[in-house]
């Protein structure tokens, strides 16, 4: 590596680390603020970089071994926890649904999203990219911005909701002499604290979460152990069997939701990986490291659900102080130890939030040029204000808010898995693409020499080096109207509150908007994006 290489990158890296690499120097004079207080937070060690590539050459020098321990820890702590359960804990008392129908449909869900999220992740390693930087690839420079912003709003939604059952966790174990609002306002610090960091930090932090979370579930299941016998005596017999098979399908969209949702920023956590990582490793490590702790605790979950509905305790405790009573009533056997192993589960609330701060700052950048020049921990604190706000005002309708906007970011994420599948597998194929001439841009200068024209697609159709090149990303358009088509898809088959789609109506209101949405934008996209890249060849 020559002198001259070297000083190149070494300006480069200057440049994306204080998050005004394309500014002109009027662009500097205005964001001198920002970058003086970077300096002074790297100092202390805070990531300053933003939504910026991470090169090969900078990628994290660890073992492999040591990189897949730090993120099975990440995984365990991040899905293994309340946040999760929270979706599971509705099964009975909203869904109407016994413990063997929602226990069926609920793990057949949350495995389907599992898969979702598994497959998105293998962007990261390839790319280096955050995930909604690869969807630059589908959507464009233009059209990105718009499902950024849907993705802003999953993760702001997720650290409401974590928040609001933080509250009455405290509440519940002081007898309601703790208020909701000093829960919420403890988590969110907390979260914002750690997730300012970085990911090098957030990474280690998880893995240590994890431990006590990971041994106070298996406490509960020892502590619920008396009750097993009751999970039987709920029954939904005297229901209407149409209704019935609707709950079905809408408790298995829910649950799908729950895990699915890892989807839009799975990739963001092996952007240290080598990019030479296999495919295989990576979607292994994510569906089974989302997966066993997502059914670890969503067993729980159904559990206390259906105890809400039989066991007197468990009821007075959830009408009175909702998720966070029921977990309160599942250590009382503990006595006093037990309202310790309640507070403890706290950790894997502010783990959950930590990583919906983190990445929620990334799609904020996303959406405009002046917004990738603002630092990623001004995004932080914004973003933390949000959610704060939200749960403080809605900390009172904890269910309300989980079925209303929980279903609505898996429709989001089922749309994006089918396009990113049919543009991976159709259109950057290396094989297929053999001879195809149509991503003569996606190849950077030095393939150019060195690689022949007819087998340049077969080693790589992405360019990640292109990420913030304009000129050489797809239009989206393609992309965009295939998304449309995914709405309406979403219009007809959705089952909510506050809408019921025609479709919906024949399935005993039954929520299928998941799967109308892939279908549609599945049958789509190919043709469109086909005409894409005749017309405007990338």
């Amino acid at each position: 590596m020559t002198s001259e290489f070297k000083s190149n990158h070494i300006l480069e890296l200057t440049k994306e680390n204080i998050a005004i690499s394309d500014s002109d120097p009027e662009d500097i004079k205005q964001f001198n603020v920002f970058r003086n207080i970077s300096k002074k937070l790297d100092s202390f060690g805070i990531e300053q970089r933003g939504i910026h590539r991470i090169k090969p050459y900078e990628r994290s020098k660890a073992s492999r071994l040591s990189l897949f321990v730090s993120v099975i820890g990440f995984w365990v702590s991040a899905s293994g926890g309340l946040s999760t359960m929270s979706s599971f804990v509705l099964a009975a008392n909203v869904f109407n649904l016994d413990f063997r129908q929602s226990l069926l449909c609920g793990l057949l869900g949350q495995i389907l999203g599992c898969f979702i999220a598994a497959y998105c992740s293998i962007m990261g390693p390839k790319s280096g990219c955050r995930q909604m930087v690869t969807a630059r690839y589908l959507f464009g420079w233009w059209f990105v911005k718009f499902v950024s912003m849907i993705g802003c709003i999953g993760v702001l939604g997720w650290s409401v909701v974590n928040c609001v059952v933080a509250g009455e966790i405290l509440s519940s174990v002081s007898d309601g002499k703790v208020p909701l609002y000093v829960g919420i306002i403890i988590v969110t610090v907390l979260s914002f604290v750690v997730s300012i960091f970085g990911i090098k930090q957030l990474l280690r932090i998880e893995k240590f979460i994890s431990i006590p979370v990971i041994t106070v579930f298996i406490l509960q299941y020892i502590s619920l152990a008396p009750k097993y016998s009751k999970l039987n005596e709920f029954t939904n017999t005297d229901i209407d069997p149409l209704y019935i098979k609707g709950s079905w399908l809408s408790f298995f969209s829910f649950c799908y939701s729950a895990t699915g949702t890892w989807g839009t920023i799975a990739a963001d956590y092996y952007i240290l990986f080598p990019e030479t990582t296999p495919n295989y490793q990576i979607f292994g490590l994510t569906f089974f490291g989302i997966m066993i702790p997502s059914t670890f605790v969503g067993i729980i979950g159904l559990i206390l659900s259906n105890l809400s509905m039989t066991d007197s305790l468990f009821e007075t405790s959830y009408n009175n102080y909702g998720f966070g009573g029921l977990l309160d009533a599942s250590f009382k056997r503990f006595g006093g130890f037990g309202k310790f192993c309640t507070i403890v589960l706290l950790l894997s609330l502010i783990a959950n939030n930590i990583i919906n701060t983190y990445s929620g700052a990334f799609s904020i950048q996303l959406i405009g040029i002046g917004f990738a020049k603002v630092p990623r921990w001004c995004w932080v604190i914004l973003i933390s204000i949000t959610y704060l706000v939200c749960a403080l005002v809605g900390r009172s309708h904890f269910s309300t808010i989980l079925g209303n906007f929980l279903p609505m970011i898996g429709y989001w994420v089922s749309i994006y898995f089918i396009m990113l599948l049919e543009e991976n597998t159709i259109f950057r194929n290396y094989y297929l693409n053999l001879y195809s001439k149509e991503f003569s841009n996606d190849i950077n200068d030095v393939e150019k020499d060195i690689i022949p024209i007819n087998l340049r697609t077969k080693r790589q159709n992405y360019n990640w080096d292109k990420w913030n090149d304009y000129k050489s990303l797809t239009n989206g358009y393609a992309a965009f109207v295939a998304f449309l088509f995914g709405v309406v898809g979403c219009i007809l088959g959705m089952s909510q509150v506050y809408y019921i789609g025609v479709v919906a109506t024949k399935l005993g209101d039954g929520d299928i908007a998941m799967w109308l949405s892939i279908g549609f934008t599945g049958l789509i996209f190919p043709p469109l994006r086909y005409l894409e890249l005749k017309k405007f060849g990338r």
